[in-house]
């Protein structure tokens, strides 16, 4: 399935990340993804690129409707009073009168959570959000958030085939929740990753088509890629019409699954 349904929603399992995109790039590459078939669309503050992601969403021409975007709060903007002036912004910046997915993009311990939470669910009462979600989240803060009480729908964590996320997964599913996988390609690691590329010719699939087809094949899990390219972004899309075997799964899990590449000393928690 190529959907995770969430309430009343299905929210696509692969999104387009935008990344270090900017400018008129990233304008071009979020209308191009549009028009070939995206329909998600991740940003966030501190990439700042919201009205370059705005725009390319108004140059597709596809209905706002049609489009799920996720945007992300940084932590230094995670009081009341900030939140509400960091989203009114980017409302503007994305030429939206909502928010699909608005996310804590790093816990920030000098703020109480259950006064960010509160915030966010007051704006999604209010029309201006539809979803609630945290990325960088451990456990510990997961169980945090929980205890308020307010609903969040995803945990946006670094997750590919060379990091194992087992833990944190069993922990989502179990209450109903999906991860969103980024740097699914281990920041390109994966692109000439010889064992990938074998069971890619098995299936005349990439290396980097075959990672992300382990990761939107799994119950739960949805991955936002980023790409620069239209070609990239051509064979990312394209991963829905092979699966893999248990002996292309056996193979992918006898890999290394303890590196990670996305760690910010003094913001980062202490990763399960």
């Amino acid at each position: 399935m190529n959907y995770i349904a969430v309430q009343d929603s299905r929210i696509p399992k692969l999104g387009f990340g935008t990344y270090r995109l900017n400018g008129n790039q990233c304008v071009d590459a979020v209308r191009d993804a549009i028009e070939m078939g995206y329909r998600h669309l991740d940003t966030a503050v501190m990439y700042g690129n919201e009205a370059e992601t705005g725009e390319g969403m108004r140059q597709s021409g596809v209905p706002r409707h049609d489009l799920f975007v996720t945007t992300k709060l940084w932590p230094d903007s995670l009081t009341p009073v900030s939140i509400r002036k960091t989203v009114s912004e980017s409302l503007k910046y994305l030429k939206s009168d909502y928010i699909d997915l608005l996310l804590i993009h790093w816990p920030n311990p000098s703020i109480p959570l259950e006064d960010t939470l509160g915030t966010m669910d007051q704006l999604r009462q209010e029309g201006k959000i539809r979803f609630l979600g945290v990325s960088n989240f451990n456990i510990a803060w997961l169980e945090r958030a929980e205890k308020t009480g307010i609903p969040i729908i995803t945990n946006q964590v670094e997750y590919h085939a060379l990091l194992s996320q087992d833990k944190l997964l069993s922990w989502l599913r179990d209450r109903n929740m999906f991860l969103t996988a980024y740097s699914p390609l281990a920041k390109g690691r994966l692109v000439y990753h010889p064992v990938l590329q074998e069971i890619g010719k098995k299936h005349n699939k990439s290396a980097t088509q075959v990672a992300l087809g382990w990761l939107v094949q799994q119950d739960g899990v949805a991955a936002v890629p980023k790409a620069s390219t239209d070609e990239k972004r051509r064979k990312n899309f394209n991963i829905f019409d092979f699966e893999l075997d248990p002996e292309d799964l056996e193979r992918i899990a006898l890999l290394e699954k303890d590196q990670r590449f996305v760690d910010l000393p003094g913001i980062a928690p202490e990763w399960d």
